[in-house]
């Protein structure tokens, strides 16, 4: 198979020899390696040969093959954003695409149209590419090994080729990518290329309020599977209904060679590493280890994240050790009750929360984890207790830390289409998707089946959000019904059905509403409402704002069936820069960087400066989420 870019034209072309989503767990060839090393990862990540062209047309087009002369190419770093290498122009945009009043470009099986729009993206004038060549020498113990190369995160298509050959095509920016290596891996020096394009059709999907970037901005991963390796783990510990007992259920897909002669042992630990369960099974390509009943469960929750660790161990026919995978799981219980009230261990669920944008000053969404720690010790600090992953799925290890730290996840999928639906501020959904729009319907679907798959067994998170902003239609009561198919131990969240009340029974399990009048959500709890009431943004904390939160946490005390928000939000999204006029650092919010169009300072509206110093308003916060603790 060749490379289509023609692919970017195409909704219903989204992932070409990707692998499937599965569970975000680690693998390691010794239990002495975990929480160090994996000896199966390779980091790709540090300076890439690198291209950069305006538009498709001018790309380098052979720059892939292994005789193809590079030397003119420049050196950039992996992780990070082309335009903040200095490549592009940095743009931030709220609602409208950034392409708005420039070109005319309508999202394709649209506007009456059962047809492609030829050149859309992959013909443009707005779409500049970046063309990545990385080297490397294959590890000597990666020999003879299934090698996969795994992408965290890629704004906004991806191709990829492995010495000359085509590997495959991904798009959807803020989930990882991975790709099958083996056929044309070779020891020694090998030439991995990857082509960027920053706009495809899945550009209408994801116009989040945010700075619009392309490139690498996650890890790049190389990855030797063992002989016999635990492709995917489903965990399902669950919470009796007397709040004492549990029972825990673990699922896992094996690949490799000889799977039936091979054993899995699992183990799994207290908090204080006392054994609580052990069990031996044989190997398969799926592996159902027999419930395992706990008399006595300490209960994951905010105030007492209690985890338990749980190791698989695989076995070969000679009882040798290839693979040990550690996960840590919490009991808990998420339930919305006949009386229409959302509880967690027999407790009404109380959300203190924010939206939280992945953001660094110095490096834009390219954070690291000591960014993210400091976020949780943030909220730990402020009686924050819950993070909608505004408006996407996160790196990785913000789950784990949520879970470790007892964090409340709303966890998104990489979906937002405002631009398609409102319009210099009204509501005219004409070429809105992806709508009942059948031709759209599959991609959603594998963004609600990637979130779900990387983040099921996370403790953390209590709801799976269907997207924002996106308006409401068929394929979004479809997403709902992905979620409901695969987890009841979850609710369902979406704003956006408010448009289509006749869709009221089939998306959301509770009624969501941003910036609502406190004496709107008051007149709703008093009459006799279907869904419990969440503000899933609200305060919306930009210049000298937060005033009157109190109004809505008197209606903690007054309605149970009002359950608190999320806070717009968390950080500043603005951009450390050097200032020739005063020679000092400083920041610059949209419209500093002569983009046009642009919705200027409106990218400053959280709780803290992009330099992650708390704002004035963080005291407002602190006091009143500390009420209702």
């Amino acid at each position: 198979m060749q490379a289509d870019i023609n692919w970017l034209d195409d909704p219903e072309t989204f992932r070409v020899n990707q692998l499937p989503a599965h569970s975000d767990h680690h693998f390691y060839g010794t239990k002495s390696e975990i929480g160090k090393h994996s000896s199966f990862v390779k980091s790709l990540n540090g300076d890439w040969q690198f291209d950069f062209a305006k538009t498709p047309a001018d790309r380098p087009r052979d720059f892939y093959q292994m005789d193809f002369d590079s030397r003119g190419f420049d050196s950039i770093h992996v992780p990070g954003h082309i335009e903040l290498a200095g490549y592009a122009q940095i743009q931030y945009i709220n609602t409208w695409y950034p392409w708005e009043g420039k070109i005319f470009r309508r999202p394709p099986y649209t506007l009456n149209s059962d047809k492609l729009t030829p050149g859309i993206f992959s013909d443009a004038e707005d779409n500049s590419v970046g063309s990545y060549i990385k080297e490397f020498d294959l590890p000597n113990n990666f020999e003879n090994k299934r090698i996969i190369v795994d992408f965290q995160g890629v704004e906004e298509a991806l191709y990829v080729w492995l010495n000359g050959h085509f590997i495959g095509y991904a798009e959807d920016s803020f989930t990882p990518s991975e790709f099958d290596l083996t056929p044309y891996i070779k020891n020694g020096k090998n030439k991995l290329a990857a082509q960027v394009y920053k706009r495809c059709t899945a550009s209408h999907l994801e116009d989040q309020d945010m700075f619009r970037f392309s490139g690498i901005f996650r890890d790049v991963n190389l990855m030797a599977l063992p002989a016999i390796h635990v492709e995917d783990l489903d965990i399902r510990p669950t919470v009796n209904n007397d709040f004492e007992s549990g029972i825990l259920k673990v699922t896992s897909k094996l690949t490799g060679d000889n799977l039936t002669s091979s054993t899995l042992k699992l183990t799994v630990t207290d908090a204080e590493n006392n054994l609580v369960a052990t069990q031996e099974q044989s190997g398969n390509d799926k592996v159902f280890f027999d419930a395992m009943t706990f008399e006595k469960v300490n209960l994951w929750s905010p105030d007492n994240p209690y985890l338990y660790d749980l190791l698989i161990e695989v076995l070969d026919a000679d009882g040798k050790t290839v693979e040990v995978v550690p996960y840590q799981i919490g009991f808990r219980k998420v339930e919305l009750r006949d009386d229409k009230v959302m509880y967690v261990n027999d407790k009404r669920l109380i959300i203190h929360g924010v939206n939280r944008h992945e953001w660094s000053a110095k490096t834009g969404r390219a954070i690291t984890i000591y960014d993210m720690k400091s976020d949780i010790q943030t909220m730990l600090d402020n009686n924050i207790n819950a993070d909608r992953t505004c408006h996407y799925p996160d790196q990785i290890p913000w789950y784990y830390l949520c879970d470790q730290n007892g964090i409340y996840l709303m966890a998104e999928n990489n979906l937002e289409s405002h631009g398609t639906w409102q319009k210099s501020g009204a509501v005219e959904p004409s070429f809105n998707v992806p709508g009942d729009n059948p031709h759209w319907l599959e991609v959603v679907l594998d963004r609600a089946r990637t979130n779900y798959e990387m983040f099921k067994n996370h403790v953390s998170v209590i709801f799976w959000s269907l997207g924002n902003e996106s308006y409401a239609g068929s394929d979004i009561a479809a997403m709902n019904k992905f979620y409901k198919d695969h987890d009841d131990s979850r609710l369902t969240h979406y704003e956006g059905v408010f448009h289509t009340p006749e869709l009221k029974d089939e998306i959301s399990d509770v009624e969501s509403r941003m910036y609502e009048k406190p004496e709107n959500i008051e007149t709703y709890l008093k009459n006799n409402p279907k869904k419990p009431f969440l503000d899933c943004e609200y305060m919306h904390d930009m210049g000298n704002s937060l005033g009157g939160m109190n109004s809505y946490n008197d209606l903690l005390d007054k309605y149970p069936m009002y359950q608190g928000g999320f806070i717009w939000d968390f950080i500043d999204q603005a951009l450390l820069v050097h200032d020739p006029i005063s020679n000092k650092e400083v920041l610059r919010y949209g419209g500093d960087f002569d983009e046009r169009h642009s919705d200027y300072e409106f990218s400053g509206d959280g709780l803290l400066f992009a330099d992650r110093t708390p704002k004035p308003a963080m005291q407002e916060v602190k006091y009143y989420y500390g009420l209702h603790k």
